[in-house]
């Protein structure tokens, strides 16, 4: 296999570098900014995602595609840059890799938020998110990049999904808001937990090799969560706080409450021309509903599986402690 990796220098995207680096793919990345972390294993193309260009060169010689380039934020200052990557980003590539006579098989990153939560009940790859859900543009452009990669496997191109959960571990350096949420734990700024709400935690190690295994045993059109455990936001900031010696926060806050003040602060700072760090407005409101999935479609077709969620958790709150 000689793989292109999209997105190689971001977050899952070097986890899904370095695995088939140790299964002995050629590999070449595609991103903006350049890595160090692979000791010139990695042949490297910087390029833009929306350079057709950048990604024809990219694509030479290349027989598999993992589509990882993208944005990952509730800033509402994002919007238009989520637009533009994850939706019109994933059709150039799409479009540029499906080109010639060359047959590609491309594993498309997208994202749980595009099947759930729902309410009651652990969500599937048959379901898909509310309807008010989609006010948040990470969530509609994520879908949107999602239904451009299944209407081409529709019309015969090989393409798979794959809907990794809540990632977390080492190399989130940016970092992305799950990143952050388990930094401000692990440094003690945050001090409370969503009540009633959840997360299904993984590993970004078994999402990346997750994608492995839909690129060996995917069915093209055909969506796969990749995830691990449910835990209640308690037990989730109570694993992380444990991991690095602190106190687990105590004190749970109903989510009308919590959402009622992001709306108050959103509304002050807009007036500064500034955003929420810590009570941002659409990750509350995602938070309405218990974050609950059930893999259970991947671990029966791909054979994948996952570590346990707390060992994760410990493991990404010593990262975040180092860096």
């Amino acid at each position: 296999m000689r793989a292109l990796v999209t997105g190689a220098s971001g977050f899952i995207g070097a986890h899904v570098v370095r695995a088939l680096l140790a299964a002995g793919a050629e590999v070449r990345g595609f991103d903006r900014r350049a890595s160090d972390d692979f000791d010139g294993e990695l042949d490297l193309v910087l390029g833009d995602i929306l350079d057709r260009g950048a990604l024809t060169r990219a694509l030479d010689g290349c027989d598999t595609v993992f589509h990882l380039a993208a944005l990952y934020s509730y800033a509402r200052s994002d919007a238009l840059a989520m637009q533009a990557v994850n939706v019109e980003g994933t059709r150039v590539l799409l479009d540029s890799a499906l080109r010639g006579p060359l047959k590609r098989r491309i594993v498309h990153t997208s994202s749980c938020a595009t099947c759930g939560p729902v309410c009651g009940r652990a969500a599937t790859e048959a379901d898909h998110p509310a309807r008010w859900e989609l006010r948040v543009p990470y969530k509609r452009t994520k879908l949107a990049g999602e239904e451009l990669a299944l209407r081409a496997a529709a019309t015969g191109a090989d393409v798979v999904v794959v809907n990794p959960t809540t990632p977390i571990g080492p190399g989130d350096r940016r970092p992305t808001p799950t990143g952050k949420m388990v930094a401000d734990v692990a440094s003690g700024r945050a001090r409370a937990y969503l009540a009633d709400s959840a997360l299904n935690i993984v590993a970004v190690e078994d999402v990346a090799a997750g994608q492995l295994l839909a690129y060996e045993h995917g069915r093209a059109g055909q969506r796969y969560l990749l995830g691990g455990e449910n835990l209640s936001m308690r037990e989730v900031f109570a694993a992380i706080a444990t991991a690095v010696g602190r106190p687990a926060p105590r004190l749970p806050v109903p989510w009308l409450a919590a959402y009622g003040a992001a709306r108050v602060s959103d509304l002050a700072l807009r007036l500064v021309q500034r955003e929420p760090r810590l009570l941002v407005l659409d990750e509350v409101r995602v938070g309405r509903w218990p974050m609950r999935f059930d893999d259970s479609l991947a671990r029966r077709e791909l054979g994948y599986n996952s570590r346990p969620a707390v060992a994760a958790l410990a493991s990404a709150a010593h990262a975040s402690e180092a860096s």
